[in-house]
């Protein structure tokens, strides 16, 4: 691993640096969006330029490294990042982005930096979609291949290899499709040793609007699109006006059928009652506009020893800024209960 470089003698003004960011946090869950916080939050900001100055980060007392795993004839990319008074019989947590997203995503990294800075280390990663090396979010005229639950193997071989390295409490952590990613990965897996918990922020839903949402925003029917996925050989490669949020694209019949047919193992609220025995934390946003049946949905199966279900108000689905900061002490506290 690469120490993350910075002045050493710059420690106690890292320290200060963590606590400003810290109390920032809470002044705006006091005043949120206020004329004050806006007010603090710029002065923040300088504050921050002064101190990239002098060459220091909130992640500087931690170690971060650029992993790459072989997979199926590909490779799986990662960001490792380990404060340096953590080790490997602490809980690390493993972090899936959202639909066709990577693991440089904004809400991703400045997950990983917040956690950082409250003792928590994670291991961010990137979703192949069938391609080496992918890197930056899905690019609409490639031909999709992929499907939705291919992403089980993957989180499968990001835990094996953190198992090898010696990490022995894994807490696999999703965002919007990558939330009902991880439960659909959790619910094949049954009980075990060294997943003693997960997190699950703004997951995926399946609301029965499919059909609605694709003729709004492709402007043709999902029957006929599936009707012909179905007709189709699995690998056949068929134009279609949509998939996902791809128009006037060309995939394959499975990839069609896997993300627009109806199937309840994309429903994270559906997921969470087939067999996930772990501590489950969900994160809802209170603006959250893509995903918002979720605290409705889950109602019925909220159980305080096994799901949670937290709202970070005024967030939105994406969690920007001070929000990812509320996520991860709420992350942080979760990771940090387990025996």
């Amino acid at each position: 691993m690469k120490q993350v470089e910075g002045a050493a003698t710059a420690m106690d003004l890292l320290s200060r640096a963590a606590g400003i960011w810290r109390q920032a946090a809470a002044f705006k869950r006091g005043l949120a969006g206020g004329t004050l916080v806006r007010l603090f939050v710029s002065c923040l900001a300088a504050a921050g330029f002064a101190i990239a100055a002098f060459g220091v980060s909130p992640t500087s007392a931690a170690e971060t490294a650029a992993v790459e795993i072989p997979f199926d004839g590909l490779t799986l990319t990662g960001d490792l990042v380990r404060p340096d008074d953590v080790d490997t019989s602490q809980p690390i947590v493993l972090l899936v982005h959202g639909t066709f997203a990577h693991k440089d995503l904004e809400l991703i990294e400045a997950l990983q930096a917040a956690l950082a800075e409250r003792e928590v280390a994670s291991l961010a990663v990137t979703l192949s979609l069938g391609q080496d090396r992918r890197v930056g979010m899905w690019d609409c005229n490639q031909p999709s291949t992929h499907r939705h639950e291919d992403a089980v193997a993957e989180i499968s071989a990001w835990v094996d290899w953190l198992g090898d390295e010696g990490f022995g409490q894994i807490v696999p952590l999703g965002h919007s499709r990558g939330g009902a990613q991880v439960a659909l990965w959790l619910s094949r897996q049954g009980e075990r040793a060294d997943i003693p918990a997960a997190v699950l922020i703004a997951p995926a839903t399946e609301d029965g609007s499919a059909a609605e949402s694709y003729e709004q925003r492709f402007g043709a029917n999902l029957s006929n699109v599936l009707a012909e996925a179905k007709a189709a050989e699995p690998g056949q490669m068929l134009d279609v006006p949509g998939l996902v949020y791809c128009s006037n694209t060309t995939a394959t019949a499975q990839s069609v059928l896997s993300y627009h047919a109806e199937n309840p193992e994309r429903d994270t609220p559906t997921l969470l009652t087939r067999g996930v025995s772990m501590p489950v934390l969900v994160i809802a946003a209170s603006e959250d506009e893509v995903v918002t049946d979720l605290p409705e949905r889950l109602a019925p199966i909220i159980d305080s020893a096994k799901i949670r279900l937290e709202t970070v108000e005024g967030a939105d689905h994406m969690f920007l800024d001070f929000f990812a900061e509320d996520a991860a002490d709420l992350v942080a506290e979760h990771v940090t209960a387990i025996p």
